[in-house]
């Protein structure tokens, strides 16, 4: 009886594990960007750090993402 029984109880710990699911997308853009466009960099401000610009695939076409300031983080460059 005890055999049986914890024969029951491994199987439904088995049978009840969460199951994991992992999906991958891949796209690729085959249209090569524009040339990167010249940013005048504002006068440096204590605190932050200046991220250049950049050209963003968005809707089907290249999209140019303006520079920003982004708040210094210790130990990241």
């Amino acid at each position: 009886m005890w055999k049986r029984l914890i024969i029951a109880l491994f199987t439904v710990a088995v049978l009840s594990a969460p199951a994991f699911a992992r999906v991958n997308l891949n796209f690729d853009v085959e249209v090569v960007p524009p040339p990167a466009r010249v940013e005048v960099v504002p006068a440096p401000r204590p605190g932050y750090v200046w991220a250049p610009g950049y050209w963003a695939w968005e809707g089907g076409r290249h999209v140019w993402r303006g520079g920003h300031w982004v708040v210094v983080r210790p130990g990241y460059y």
